[in-house]
């Protein structure tokens, strides 16, 4: 297996005259399935295309872009693995110090708004040559979208980058048709998972020929969702409304005289078409060029993990997954994740262990739902909250099986999950035996859940379950603990500022850390990611599913107050404790805070 080529010389290594695509990436080039470039490059070298990689350029001028030469077919452009704002920059708006996507974890190495810097630097060096924009970035900003850097409403990216076609969620099967329809002098118009810019006239005339067209429904312009949050609303809850692969839309928003078209979702993979996107021959390190630099920090903690699914029907308000991967679960056979397993044992410094088989959530695995292969699932019902639904199916003894499979292994000493779970799940009777047997055989000693908070009304509109469930989770995992005899601890994720949580519903949470002595570091300051439902709310103090108002602490003071209770015990808090406590007259707690942390 070798690396797809990063440099001339590799290139003229493959006695190629010529590279049909060119992918640039803010990431550093590392060739393995947790990294979206990586799996970009395999599915196009699949197609019997010479692709190579332009990996963190110096985007100051062009010649970095001008490496390989005008490629015969476009370029495909990518801030990263991450949006390139959040990746350069802490929720307080201050530089971030490092980067695990960058060799030895260097930070500056990507402009901020990467997408439109690269993709801008291309066209002035290759005008008349196709751009294609994909990645996280691209599908968060695909809409007019608020924007917490610049505290804005901004554009399209697809207007700014100058793309002739952005392409979202997962981008496999998307790509491969845009490089067919190129490579046969096609037009890029109809493709599920795309966005595309046109005129009025062009649209109009062309509805007849398109489908898609033909059912658009058109949002609120650009110009009216910047300076109207009424109608940033209204557009958002048709775009939310229309994710779903069965029953979306296309959609339609307007920019100055120009008209953004986004087709409607690709249906979600079948368990043949992502078993061969993870056959694809990686060679799961970064590539040799980095050696000098002290390897990849984000390298590290995906080494010798496996992909067991994509998706995530949690819809939880803050997360971008919904919008990306989509609320429907797409897993892998047992058979294609025990031959990457067995990959694994085959690289020269696998130890034995797996650190991590798991997605978005480690037990959802090979979860199904009949509703979810005729329409995509219900409109106006969650899958997971208030309680799981009962058309639900979870599969815990699929999973099981897999896991005892890949721990028989040869060379294979322990299989883990270091992958989050869904505590809800793991309460009845089905759930608790599950678990007994991962507390047994596969948490390596800490286990991920993700509380989030515990006020009621928070939690509500965070979409996450009551904190009574995360209670009763807590009483099965002690008891198990203790049966076991093993040394396990729960690492819990809080989210503090998010929208609707005043501070007195923090000092709630606080007082509960405090009087258990749970110390969490997990600490999630909220951050406004586009097209999520939690951005809305922060930007319009409304939610946009129910109406209601919400509050949102917007100062960075009063933030990192919030986040100085969730840390208390931390030296560097303690002021920052009491004047929350003081400002909200909570004398009591005061007083034991006092006497635990002084």
């Amino acid at each position: 297996m070798d690396f797809l080529p990063l440099t001339r010389g590799e290139v003229k290594k493959r006695n190629w005259d010529k590279v049909d695509v060119i992918l640039v990436s803010g990431d550093a080039y590392v060739d393995h399935p947790s990294f979206g470039i990586s799996i970009i490059g395999r599915v196009l070298e699949n197609l019997g295309l010479r692709v190579a990689i332009i990996s963190q350029p110096d985007w100051r001028d062009t010649k970095d872009f001008t490496r390989f030469g005008r490629p015969k077919l476009f370029f495909g452009i990518s801030s990263g693995n991450v949006d390139s704002m959040v990746a350069n920059y802490t929720h307080n708006k201050k530089k971030r110090r490092n980067d695990d996507y960058s060799p030895g974890g260097k930070p500056g190495l990507r402009p901020d708004r990467a997408l439109i810097v690269y993709a801008n630097r291309v066209k002035e060096t290759y005008p008349d040559v196709p751009i294609v924009i994909g990645g996280l970035e691209a599908s968060l900003r695909r809409f007019a979208h608020y924007d917490f850097w610049d505290n804005n409403v901004r554009r399209s990216i697809i207007f700014d980058s100058r793309a002739d076609i952005l392409v979202y969620g997962m981008g496999e099967k998307q790509v491969m048709e845009i490089a067919e329809r190129i490579k046969n002098g096609k037009p890029l118009f109809g493709i599920r998972g795309t966005a595309v810019v046109m005129r009025r006239d062009f649209f109009e005339s062309h509805k007849k020929f398109d489908k898609y067209l033909e059912r658009a429904l058109e949002l609120p312009s650009f110009e009216e969702v910047k300076t109207n949050k009424k109608k940033f609303l209204e557009a958002f809850k048709l775009i939310y409304q229309n994710q779903n692969p069965f029953t979306g839309r296309t959609l339609v928003q307007p920019h100055g005289n120009r008209l953004l078209v986004v087709y409607p979702p690709q249906p979600p993979f079948t368990t043949d078409e992502i078993d061969w996107i993870y056959s694809l021959p990686y060679v799961r390190r970064p590539h040799p060029a980095y050696d000098d630099f002290g390897g990849v920090p984000a390298y590290e903690t995906v080494k010798f993990s496996i992909a067991s699914h994509r998706g995530c029907p949690g819809e939880c308000s803050f997360c971008s997954l919904f919008v990306h991967q989509g609320r429907i679960i797409q897993s892998r056979s047992s058979r294609s994740i025990i031959e990457e397993a067995k990959k694994i044992t085959a690289l020269k410094d696998f130890s034995g262990t797996i650190t991590d088989v798991g997605g978005p959530t480690a037990n959802l695995y090979s979860a199904t739902c009949d509703l979810w292969k005729t329409n995509g699932g219900c409109v106006h019902r969650s899958c997971m909250v208030p309680k799981k639904c009962k058309n639900l199916k979870i599969n815990f003894g699929k999973h099981i099986k897999l896991l005892k499979e890949m721990a028989s292994i040869p060379k294979v000493k322990h299989v883990f999950i270091e992958s989050g779970f869904r505590y809800d799940l793991l309460i009845d009777e089905s759930g608790t035996s599950y678990l007994r047997y991962l507390m047994k055989n596969h948490i390596s000693g800490q286990m991920k859940v993700a509380p989030e908070h515990l006020s009621k009304k928070v939690l509500k509109l965070m979409n996450k379950p009551p904190f009574e469930l995360y209670e009763k989770f807590v009483e099965v995992f002690t008891a198990l603990k203790k049966r076991l005899e093993k040394d396990l601890y729960l690492v819990n994720y809080f989210i503090s500022s998010h929208p609707g949580a005043t501070l007195e519903d923090e000092i709630e949470l606080f007082s509960y850390l405090i009087s258990r002595r749970l110390r969490p570091e997990q600490i999630q300051d909220f951050l406004p990611l586009p097209m999520t439902v939690s951005e809305c709310m922060y930007y319009t103090g409304i939610h946009p599913l129910t109406d209601e108002e919400v509050y949102v602490p917007f100062s960075f003071r009063e933030r990192k107050m919030r986040r100085a209770l969730l840390q208390y015990y931390k030296d560097q808090n303690r002021n920052l404790v009491i004047e929350a406590l003081k400002k909200t007259k909570r004398y009591d707690l005061l007083y034991v805070f006092k006497k635990h942390c002084y």
